[in-house]
This record gives structure tokens, sequence and C-alpha cells, in this order.
């Protein structure tokens, strides 16, 4: 039996809390004219008080969720792509998995920066068809919000946060994922980085003073990147997936800059009409950018069943790639009842998380007194 992964759920989470260029201005010597007119963003969303990489994350994930007919219980294995992880370690995708009450998931966090999401797909397809797993979830989720100078105009008026989710399952039907292009090229890692908080450059007063926690980008060099990558993997992975160009519906790429996606169109040929393109609402999300761009146009019905779509990213690390899919509707509607039944299940995840913590308290303190005993 041949097997194919299919995206059969999906879904976004992005803050409430919008801040526009105008106000922008207000923060750093910049305008309205000067931001669009370079990158063509115009807003992005901030997140607040409370919110986080994992909870936008597990809100994305439970929404993809709802699409399926699966459970959290289903899931074989939870990916979370993110710049900007929760902590160093737990991974964030451990967080979510416990969040959504996948009990039977392994869960892992992957950085490769912008290009995450589309590794993080590919890595699951591939475990689901060469039948290791029949079920994941591959998230791409950022709050890079906090990892930005908001005193260096050049960085902080790109990026935003939020997440978008997809769920893959195994089937027998043709179509889903293609065929996919993974590159890297460390050489150029400095070019696009978070100096400190790693082992190279522990925390001290020092990283602190010169913002070596924070975003620190040479945007001439990554233009000429980028501008250099995206038609060529695009190309690469049309021609595996046994495919041409005019063959593609719709290009879905790395929301970074709206003139390197134009570049891009004038390399390949191909109408701007054939290319997502909503970062002048959320700017750079990274790793959330393209299953966000994903969603809304799902949404808007600018995805149909049988259409072939080329997702492409680039990003620190250096790193790019793009993977090539066959959109194949899902087999059957998930009714409202079950869905209002996934709500109950979420909220009985949080409760079985809260219950596990109590329990290994009572364990720590049971083990803790019989060693004490021995001694």
């Amino acid at each position: 039996m041949t097997r194919y992964a299919h995206v059969t759920g999906w879904g976004m989470a992005v803050p409430d809390r919008i801040l526009t260029n105008e106000e922008l201005s207000q923060m750093v010597d910049t305008s309205d004219e000067w931001i669009v007119s370079r990158t063509g963003i115009r807003e992005r969303r901030i997140v607040g008080k409370g919110e986080s990489t994992a909870s936008l994350a597990a809100e994305a994930g439970a929404r993809a969720l709802v699409r399926t007919d699966l459970s959290a219980g289903d899931l074989d294995l939870v990916i979370v792509a993110t710049a900007s992880p929760e902590h160093l370690f737990p991974a964030t995708a451990c967080l979510v998995q416990d969040s959504l009450g996948a009990t039977n998931a392994g869960a892992f966090d992957l950085s490769a920066a912008c290009t995450g999401f589309i590794i993080g797909l590919n890595m699951a397809a591939q475990a689901i068809i060469t039948g290791s797993i029949d079920n994941a979830l591959v998230i791409g989720s950022e709050t890079l919000s906090r990892l930005v100078d908001w005193e260096d105009r050049g960085t902080c008026v790109l990026f935003g946060d939020g997440a978008g989710a997809f769920v893959l399952q195994a089937s027998e039907r043709p179509g889903g994922v293609l065929s996919a292009v993974m590159r890297s090229d460390g050489s150029g890692g400095s070019i696009l980085s978070v100096p400190a908080g790693g082992s190279r450059y522990p925390t001290t007063h020092e990283t602190v003073s010169k913002k070596m926690h924070t975003i620190h980008m040479n945007g001439r060099d990554v233009f000429r990147f980028a501008t250099r990558v995206m038609a060529g993997a695009t190309r690469e992975v049309v021609e595996r997936a046994g495919l041409e160009l005019d063959e593609i519906e719709l290009v879905i790429p790395h929301q970074a800059n709206k003139r390197i996606i134009e570049s891009a169109a004038r390399g390949l040929g191909l109408p701007m009409d054939r290319f997502i393109l909503n970062i002048d609402r959320y700017g750079n999300t990274s790793s959330a950018s393209i299953p966000i761009a994903a969603c809304e146009a799902l949404e808007r019905g600018r995805i149909r069943a049988g259409d072939h779509l080329v997702l492409v990213a680039f990003g620190g690390g250096l790193t790019w790639g793009a993977l090539a899919m066959q959109w194949v509707a899902p087999e059957a509607k998930v009714p409202p009842s079950r869905r209002r039944r996934r709500a109950v299940t979420a909220f009985f995840a949080r409760v079985r998380s809260v219950v596990r913590r109590i329990i290994r308290i009572i364990e720590g303190l049971i083990w803790g007194a019989s060693s004490h005993t021995d001694d």
C-alpha cells in the first residue's frame, strides 16, 4: 500500500493587539511611507501579558484539530517550529502537547528560523509516508516582539507575532506532500541572529547592556540572499514533484518583504496573483508566516481541491527551502456536535495537566520520605 501525507486540518492564532506604522513612528525615527515602500508592511500583531509562543501555538493547534476527525490523543507527533521558544528547554512543543492533551504524542521543537515550518512539515510527512506514524501536528509559532530592539528601526518595524498549524494524516489517496527541498549555509549565520543567550555568549551584564539578546540583522545581505534562493528553491521543488511551473496554482511564500516576493515572481516568470500576500497586516512572523497565509487563503477560497501549491521560505541560519503539495479536500465534514465535544476535551486536558502535576508532587514527597528512611 502506498501511503500519502495529507493536510486535513489548519488553524491560526494571532494576538488582538495591532501595532501600526503610525504608532511606530512615535517610537523610532521612521514613517508609514518609509516602512511601506521598503517592506510592504502596514501593521503587525503584538502579544500582550499572559500570551506567549506556547499559548499561541496551542490555540492554533486546537483550531487545526477541530477541523479533523482526530482527537488530540490520536496524534503521534507534535512539532513546533520557532525562533522564539518559550524556554531553551523544556521544548515549547512539550508544553503544547500537554495543553492539548496529546497523551500519545512525541514532541520536539525545530529551530530553523523562518524556514522551520517547511522543514517540520516535510519531516512529519516523511514519517507518515514511511509508516512510522499516522497523524502529526506541525505548528509555526513566534513572539518575535520579545526579541526586538525597539530602538532599532531597521528591525523593529519588520517583525510580528502569531502562530499557524497544520494537521497531517496518513491516507491511501494520492496527493498531499509531493516533494521538498531543504538547504542551509552556516557561513552566513551572523547576518541574521540573536547572538547571546546560548552557550557561546551566556547572559551577563555585558550581553544585556550591548543588546545581544535582540535580533541583529544585516538587511542588505539578507535581501540579496533571499532574492537569490527563493526562485531557485521553487523551481527545484516543482521539478522534483514532476510538475511544471505553469501547473502551480498558488505559491505561498514566507512573508518577510513584499519586494523579495515580487523579485521571486519576476525570476519565475509568474504573475503576482499566483502569490499569497498578507505581510501588510502581520509583518514578518518567521516560521508562522506560511501557515497563517495558508489559513487565510483557505478561508477565502483561494485554495481548492486538486490545486498544486508551493510553500517557499528563507531565514536565519542561513536556511531556505520549499515544499510542493497537491491539496486534497478532507473526505468527511466534521459535524458541529463533534467540535463541541472537542471543546470539552480541551478543558479536561487542562484539568489532566493540573492533576498530573499534583500527582508528581505527591510522588516526590512519598519517594523522598522513603529515601530518607532507607538512610
